[in-house]
């Protein structure tokens, strides 16, 4: 039978054996709490909405809404899923694939326009392999905006959940009026980056014909084999640089991101967004109610794309 050790070195023992656990006990319960916290912030923000946001401008009163003859508006799309425009993590993971997205969000887009009386323009045939299918967009823009009046530009993975909200409501809160001539050109929302080019308005106009040449002549800014192509930097760029006046009159940046291009959240290492910019995540969450969902970011979009339908 092994010697028995005094009392005092058991408790010796015991005692190390607790310090040695306590970083791990602390870790334990400081990532306890931060999951805690993060699902608390992702049951919040979901229901933004309802404590108090407010996202949708003012329907335009029935007087003024007889004032203007109604404007020709289109919902313009595309959706690229070749191979080329895959994007991998290392070690052959699809990242941002956008397989399988097309046939999730088009019935939804296309039943949305069908109610409200607008044009749906599948441009998929314009996309331009010479570049990332991002770039595509100012094609499909250009060519539509000959025969409407408003192109209403969304990336393919987005979801409209929200289809009593229409166009017209959306440009008349922003604008004050429905008179297409005098309206802003180019009607953008910003996120944490800035500017967003995955969901616009553009206004048929020869200031709105130029503007996209010049967007598309940015070539310095298009990049391969990146989840950022570079329109978007391109975007950023032109208006960045518009003169004051230039910009006053004829652009228009949206003061609430969720009113056209609401983003979900859900708890990722991306978190820290919350923290770093509070104000700009509340007015551009996706909660209950909104108009649009943007996947942006997302790797999953099918996934996400047929979730969000599941809860329309």
């Amino acid at each position: 039978m092994p010697p028995r050790l005094p009392v005092r070195c058991s408790l010796r023992r015991t005692i190390a054996k607790r310090r040695h656990l306590r970083p791990f006990l602390y870790l334990s319960f400081l990532l306890f709490l931060s999951l805690l916290i993060l699902h608390l912030a992702s049951f919040i923000l979901r229901r933004a909405n309802s404590l108090g946001r407010c996202c949708y401008p003012p329907s335009p009163p029935i007087s003024l809404s007889f004032s203007f003859p109604r404007s020709k508006i289109a919902i313009v799309t595309l959706s690229d899923e070749s191979k080329e425009s895959e994007i991998y993590y290392p070690g052959g993971w699809k990242r941002r694939s956008f397989v399988g997205v097309r046939n999730a969000v088009w019935g939804n887009k296309r039943r949305y326009a069908e109610r409200m009386g607008y044009g749906f323009v599948d441009a998929t045939t314009l996309v331009d392999r010479s570049r990332p299918p991002n770039w595509s967009k100012v094609l499909a823009v250009r060519s539509s905006l000959r025969f409407y009046d408003w192109v209403f530009w969304n990336d393919a993975d987005t979801v409209i959940t929200n289809s009593d909200v229409s166009l017209e409501s959306i440009l008349f809160g922003l604008i004050g009026h429905g008179d297409v001539q005098s309206s802003p050109d180019l009607v953008v929302t910003e996120d944490l980056n800035g500017v967003n080019s995955g969901v616009f308005f553009i206004r048929k106009s020869d200031w709105s014909q130029r503007f996209l040449e010049k967007w598309w002549n940015q070539t310095s800014f298009v990049q391969f084999g990146s989840t950022k192509s570079g329109d978007n930097a391109a975007l950023s760029h032109l208006i960045d640089h518009l003169p004051q006046e230039e910009l006053q009159l004829h652009v228009l940046i949206s003061p609430m991101q969720c009113l056209f291009n609401s983003y979900p959240w859900y708890p990722s290492w991306k978190s820290y967004h919350l923290l770093i910019s509070p104000r700009k995540t509340w007015q551009g969450v996706y909660s209950n109610g909104d108009f649009i969902v943007h996947l942006a970011g997302l790797d999953n979009k099918r996934g996400w794309a047929l979730k969000l339908l599941q809860d329309v």
